[in-house]
């Protein structure tokens, strides 16, 4: 799997990457009752991107590091948040989200960075993820289908110790750090998602181009350098009348081969959930969390680690909220996540700020 938080922006995708959409609520203003009447959320992140805009899922390359090539993968752990199942408001919407990751592992670990063999990896990056998505008007399969695409600016920079080979054939280590400023790869999202009470139900399926400014050698990267295909689905809990939420998406990424360096990921896994809590009309704050896991090992020419496969975790808070645009309602969102239990990957923390705007405003 690839290490760092991806030295490389894969997603998502909020698939905040992607999927933080869209949203409209109709607030109750009598304090006796419900804090919220009805509460529809669009997450397009990565994903992702994907979600959050999804997700981005789209895979931020810049998320924790992983066993994948590099430690770093397609998908972008917490692309997707809370209201991820949520139907959303038909029509056009343009999340947008900034996200930045700061990930490490020490001397002791290695990794294959862009055909380089490294000892350990620190890698810090910045990324702005616009998400243009549309949500069709008729059912689709009984559900409400939508599908974006998605891209993103921003600057990484890799540091590691690289193994190189001198004028006679011996090996030597130096220490190097790389940046890159530039466009990632695109990303598709489409998803399908029902309603049932305060049952909601998603399915989704992205993709990733290699589009990206890459260069084989280099510590920083802003693509994989491979097509990605990932599949999954998700369920939010949502209390109208109490305040309640609670989201869970999971699903697989099916990696092909790096054509410059012959390194193919192996089948990834992954699971972002959210729980959050109204306090009043606007506010609702509460606790993110995601769980990577390699399936497969990793494989080809290039693959001179072995199977490398990775894991890790990722916790922390979020707060999200509402705010009035003509007739229409804005929503911000921002969360963070500290990460452990990282195997074959490089770790540390990641936040995400997503703002989702609608695109018609009525007066």
């Amino acid at each position: 799997m690839r290490h760092a938080k991806h030295v490389y922006v894969a997603m998502f995708a909020d698939c905040e990457f992607g999927r933080v959409s869209q949203l409209r609520s109709t607030i109750s203003t009598n304090r006796s009752r419900p804090v919220a009447k009805r509460l529809i959320l669009t997450h397009a992140t990565r994903r992702s991107t994907p979600t959050f805009i999804v997700a981005v899922a789209f895979a931020i390359a810049t998320s924790s590091a992983g066993a994948d090539e590099g430690g770093v993968s397609f998908w972008a752990p917490g692309q997707f948040g809370s209201f991820s199942a949520v139907p959303g408001e038909q029509g056009w919407a343009v999340p947008l989200v900034y996200y930045h990751v700061s990930a490490d592992a020490g001397a002791s670990k290695n990794f294959i960075v862009g055909g380089n063999l490294t000892a350990g990896i620190d890698a810090k990056g910045d990324l702005l993820f616009f998400f243009p998505t549309y949500t069709f008007t008729q059912a689709v399969l009984g559900g409400q289908g939508a599908f974006g695409v998605g891209w993103a600016v921003g600057h990484l920079r890799g540091t590691a110790e690289i193994t190189v080979t001198g004028p006679q054939g011996n090996t030597l280590t130096e220490k190097r750090t790389d940046t890159v400023s530039g466009g990632s790869d695109i990303y598709g999202l489409g998803t399908l998602k029902w309603h049932d009470g305060n049952n909601n139900y998603l399915a989704y399926t992205m993709f990733g181009a290699p589009t990206g400014a890459y260069q084989l050698g280099r510590l920083a990267n802003l693509s994989t350098n491979h097509w990605s295909i990932d599949a999954g689905g998700g369920y939010t809990y949502l209390d109208a009348k109490k305040g309640h939420e609670f989201s869970i998406v999971g699903g697989l990424t099916y990696n092909f081969e790096n054509d410059d360096t012959h390194y193919k990921n192996g089948v990834d896994s992954h699971i972002d959930w959210a729980a959050s809590q109204f306090l009043n009309e606007q506010v609702h704050v509460g606790v993110v969390g995601y769980y990577f896991y390699q399936l497969t090992g990793d494989s080809g020419a290039g693959a001179k680690l072995g199977a490398f496969k990775s894991r890790i975790g990722g916790i922390g808070p979020q707060i999200g909220y509402f705010f009035p645009i003509g007739k229409e309602k804005g929503y911000v969102n921002l969360k963070g996540y500290w990460e452990f239990g990282a195997q074959n990957r490089a770790e540390g923390w990641n936040l995400w700020l997503s703002l989702a705007l609608p695109l018609s405003v009525g007066n």
